[in-house]
């Protein structure tokens, strides 16, 4: 007879021998347990612990999605008040505030050795003021993006530009030929790199207000459907309570109801509401902002190009060697700036916003009459004569440009009202919706689960 080895009993696996099987109980365990759910799903009261279970889940996520969603549509309609929209109303100011210094710098060169104290303090302010506003839109933009870049660049030639400007003054004062070469050099600064990227600035940072806009009224699909969901589940509950007991009213269950119904309908009404108040805001406010900012750029650049007309006296000539360049450029200017008049009164949506329009386009009129009065003078040979059609104090192209420039930055002021009236009531729309609708879905379920147990009470 042959024995096992010493010291290994019968029983127990020899070291290479496989490993003992799970015993049958583990193995059990999982089925057990879904033996015990199939069999308490069918009796009453374990079916209405599952669909207690599951209506308090149901109203949950609604509150969970609602809040996610709207907090999201929310941020994006407060970056639309307090971000986006000062951002591109502080690059439309930067632009226009160095195209009015070129053009207060051509003035006041034109006016001879004794510049006016008005024209050059206003030239001193559009510096300071386009400073003032690079630095804040730098302090709000993060150093990675395009707009940074831009501001830099501004920031860079903002001091050459400038320089120039007072060399031209200081050979004026002198009586020098060469201030005007300085004088051209500087537009050729401002004309071709300054206003280009304050133009690009200010593409930007409308071009992210449009995507922040669209953000905020996107529909929260998510949020709808998932409402919707909870509250059919919720009334099929009570319809199926009411077949089986014959009773009309499940408290709890009609308080969850309740609270799905109020965060259903606050979501939709809220939302609706946010989404045409901000919609109103870009399609009233914003575009004729942007139409009103290139026309009062357009009328600030024209207004420059008719003062170097004088100061070059056909030094600068067109690629073809046929035109004055800055003459060339005034009609340029004139007509696109009568294009977006033109859009404007289409885009303003009442008296407020048109009349001052109306006036403007009266002014350009008027401006394009003298202007052709003043060349013909200047065609003549008789300087002094045209000098005076261009900057004199009466019946000059002057008088008629600050009365352009005036009602122009009227309906800007108008308009932006507009914008921020709107956009604020947008984002008080959705003000409170996210913190109410999750509160409201935590109180829904807590009342749907003590529907549904009040019906278990009854099988105890």
């Amino acid at each position: 007879m042959t024995y096992p080895p010493s010291g290994t009993a019968p029983h127990e696996p020899g070291p290479h021998r496989p490993s003992a099987p799970v015993p049958a109980q583990r193995r059990a365990l999982p089925s057990e347990a879904v033996r015990r759910i199939r069999a308490a799903a069918t009796t009453e009261p374990g079916r209405l612990q599952f669909i207690g279970a599951a209506l308090a889940l149901l109203v949950v996520v609604f509150g969970a999605v609602t809040y996610l969603e709207i907090s999201a549509r929310a941020s994006a309609a407060h970056d639309v008040v307090e971000r986006s929209q000062p951002l591109s109303a502080d690059a439309a100011s930067i632009y226009r505030s160095l195209a009015d210094a070129d053009t207060m710098a051509a003035s006041g060169f034109l006016a001879g050795a004794q510049e006016p104290a008005d024209v050059h303090e206003r030239y001193e302010r559009d510096i300071k003021e386009a400073s003032r506003l690079l630095v804040r839109a730098a302090a709000s933009t993060d150093a990675s993006t395009s707009s940074h870049r831009e501001i830099t660049t501004l920031g860079e030639l903002l001091p050459e530009y400038t320089g120039l400007v007072e060399r031209a003054r200081a050979n004026n004062r002198q009586g020098l030929p060469l201030g005007g070469a300085y004088l051209r050099y500087a537009n050729q600064k401002m004309t071709n790199e300054l206003l280009p990227a304050a133009e690009r600035l200010y593409a930007v940072e409308t071009g992210r207000l449009g995507t922040d806009s669209a953000e905020a009224r996107r529909w929260p699909f998510l949020s709808l459907g998932a409402g919707v969901l909870a509250l059919a589940a919720l009334v099929w509950m009570q319809r199926r309570n009411y077949r089986r007991t014959n009773r009309v009213f499940n408290h709890g269950l009609l308080a969850a109801t309740a609270a799905a119904t109020v965060v259903l309908l606050w979501l939709a009404v809220g939302h609706t509401v946010a989404r045409a108040e901000l919609h109103g805001a870009m399609v009233h406010g914003q575009e004729s902002l942007d139409v009103l900012n290139k026309a009062r750029i357009n009328s600030l650049k024209a207004r420059a190009n008719e003062n170097l007309t004088l100061v070059a006296r056909g030094a600068v000539l067109t690629p073809d060697g046929t035109q004055d360049q800055y003459e060339t450029d005034y009609s340029t200017g004139m007509k696109a700036l009568g294009a977006q008049l033109k859009s404007a009164q289409g885009l303003a949506d009442d008296s407020r916003g048109s009349d001052p329009v109306a006036t403007a386009v009266r002014g350009v009129s008027e401006w394009q009459d003298r202007h052709g009065k003043a060349r013909t003078t200047d065609d003549r040979g008789e300087y002094e004569s045209a000098l005076e059609q261009i900057i004199g104090p009466k019946d000059s192209t002057g008088e008629c440009f600050e009365q352009v420039d005036a009602a122009l930055q009227q309906a800007l002021a108008h308009e932006q009202d507009e914008f921020d009236t709107a956009a604020e009531d947008g984002r008080g729309a959705l003000g409170g919706l996210p913190a109410g609708a999750a509160v409201l879905a935590v109180l829904g379920a807590v009342a749907a689960i003590v529907g549904v147990n009040r019906r278990l009470s009854e099988y105890r």
